[in-house]
């Protein structure tokens, strides 16, 4: 009662305030909360005619069926290992390109570079996923009619696995390596002068500078992005592996992710719940992840912990 009591003084104090931040609310619990009654799906053997709450209900079934159909297993490992390399890989790039950016001296070049590293983060998958099939497919793509002009025998993509895990991880890094590096490059501003003049005096040269000053306090932006890449580590880029794989289930062993199960089993199979158990598994996943990150790094550096 006291809590109720305090809450409305603190409204009553504060109204624009709480108003300002109402739309953000009403938004969380319109498309966040509401739809989470829909996760009763994950039980059911979902019919159109008995609805929601009117499906049979089969308990685990569908979480046993993807446990032992080892499909939940390859799924994460694709998600899982994608993601990691996605976070660690983009992180480290994004990093070095910052630190070079910003020992450029002429302003105009440093510019003009960043603005041509970030305009690849404005391009629609759909347009990267084109790019892609001239660049790969086997009959007229780039790279097949230059092994052919070189005598070579073509090389079909679209039925061998093993490079779409590289050319999927390039595209992915490639169009966010500029967003990234912009980041990293605004927290390097922010350090004082201060620091690089006393290094100086000092004698350091400017490797040193970077090793001893630019890295280590980069490393709380560093640890901070890559805790919040971690609460989605089990939530895969869909535009990205529909846009460039597409329903090519020759690649799907080694392409296919959660996100890109659970379309095909709502909009291709209609199997709507053996998707929302996957997507029930995927939350859950991640949830205990990001908690069991976020619980480590507390307790190795506190001030380091989202929360």
């Amino acid at each position: 009662m006291t809590a109720l009591r305090g809450f409305w003084t603190e409204l009553s104090k504060n109204k624009i305030m709480f108003l300002m931040v109402a739309p953000a609310i009403l938004f969380f619990i319109v498309f966040s909360y509401i739809p989470m009654a829909g996760i009763y799906l994950a039980f059911t053997k979902f019919s159109f005619d008995g609805g929601i709450f009117g499906s049979e209900f089969i308990g685990m079934m569908n979480f046993k069926f993807l446990f032992q159909s080892g499909t939940l297993w390859n799924l994460t490992k694709n998600t899982v290992m994608y993601n990691l390399s996605f976070i660690f890989i983009g992180n480290f790039l994004q990093l070095v390109c910052a630190i070079f950016l910003s020992q450029i001296a002429n302003k105009y070049f440093k510019k003009a570079t960043q603005s041509i590293m970030f305009l690849p983060f404005f391009i629609s998958w759909v347009l990267v996923g084109a790019f892609v099939f001239n660049l790969f497919n086997s009959d007229t793509g780039v790279i097949n009619t230059l092994l052919k002009q070189l005598g070579a025998q073509p090389y079909d993509f679209y039925l061998n696995t093993e490079p779409w895990k590289y050319i999927i991880a390039f595209f992915q890094i490639w169009k966010g390596l500029g967003y990234g590096t912009v980041i990293y490059l605004a927290a390097i501003m922010s350090i004082s002068d201060e620091y690089y003049e006393a290094a100086e005096i000092d004698g350091a040269n400017i490797f040193q500078q970077i090793r001893h000053i630019t890295i280590p306090l980069l490393i709380p932006t560093f640890i901070l992005l890559v805790m919040f890449s971690l609460g989605g580590i089990l939530k895969g880029q869909f535009d990205l592996f529909y846009q460039i794989i597409g329903n090519n289930g020759m690649l799907y062993d080694a392409t296919d992710i959660i996100d890109t199960y659970v379309y095909r089993a709502l909009a291709v199979n209609f199997d709507i719940g053996m998707g929302t158990a996957a997507g029930l598994y995927q939350s859950l996943f991640g949830f205990l992840l990001v908690m069991t990150v976020n619980f480590i790094v507390k307790k190795v550096r506190e001030d380091y912990a989202l929360f």
